[in-house]
């Protein structure tokens, strides 16, 4: 299994990087974590086929996150793709694509797609197979608004992914990732604790629980972005291609 960072970085695109998205593919899975705003151009850029992908998981509604959608979606259509396309994420996302679509662009949730669309309501801590992934949504603090939060822990091909999403420290990240080959963890804040993120501090506190087999850093702001140099962990940045 691959995965390429489409976009690794915080709303305010510290440091220059895009809005985050996850590109995950191998023998038979081709899926998106995400699809932040600056998601399409990104992938175009990449030259990463949009309409080979299965799958989008999202992990909630804030627009770094979520509001590449419409853009995805409009380009699926006029590119006149045929495969089937599911996006899953939390409970409402059904209500909120229909709005965001509507925001962007006016009539266009009401266009009838040339491809089969399934969008997918995932509730937390009951596994779900989609295709070739089985995908284990965690409930993550995160706010009120833009809600409900989701972390993953994504399984292909014998190979198991972990994704904190946005998130304070919660005890739900151990059996989110702990094993996984792969978990990518925000590191929002250095050592500062602040509401609703995550720093790197606090999660160096509980990785020997976590027990994950690797660790990438993602979603930095430029407190932790000025101090890579003094940071052992893999830092993501955009375009990065890892295995797992």
């Amino acid at each position: 299994m691959q995965l390429r960072f489409v976009g690794c970085g915080d709303a305010f695109g510290s440091g220059g990087r895009l809005n985050t998205c996850f590109h995950v593919w191998g023998r038979e899975a081709n899926l998106l974590i995400d699809c932040g705003a600056s998601a399409l151009p990104a992938l175009k850029r990449l030259e990463i086929d949009r309409n080979e992908i299965d799958l989008i998981l999202i992990t909630h509604f804030h627009g770094d996150h979520f509001a590449g959608l419409p853009f995805f979606l409009l380009d699926a259509q006029f590119s006149k793709r045929t495969k089937p396309l599911t996006i899953a994420g939390p409970e409402g996302i059904e209500t909120r694509l229909s709005q965001v679509m509507e925001a962007l662009f006016e009539h266009s949730s009401r266009t009838r797609q040339r491809f089969e669309l399934n969008v997918v309501a995932l509730a937390p801590e009951q596994r779900r197979s989609v295709g070739a992934v089985n995908v284990t949504p965690y409930p993550v603090v995160h706010g009120e608004s833009g809600g409900p939060f989701l972390a993953y822990r994504v399984e292909a091909e014998g190979r198991t992914l972990a994704y904190s999403a946005d998130t304070e420290w919660t005890e739900a990240l151990i059996p989110l990732a702990h094993g996984a080959d792969l978990f990518i963890a925000e590191a929002y804040m250095y050592d500062k604790v602040v509401k609703n993120h995550l720093s790197l501090k606090t999660l160096e506190q509980h990785l020997p629980e976590i027990g994950a087999k690797r660790l990438v850093l993602t979603h930095m702001s430029d407190d932790v972005l000025a101090r890579l140099d003094e940071i052992d962990h893999l830092a993501a940045e955009d375009g990065m291609v890892l295995e797992f």
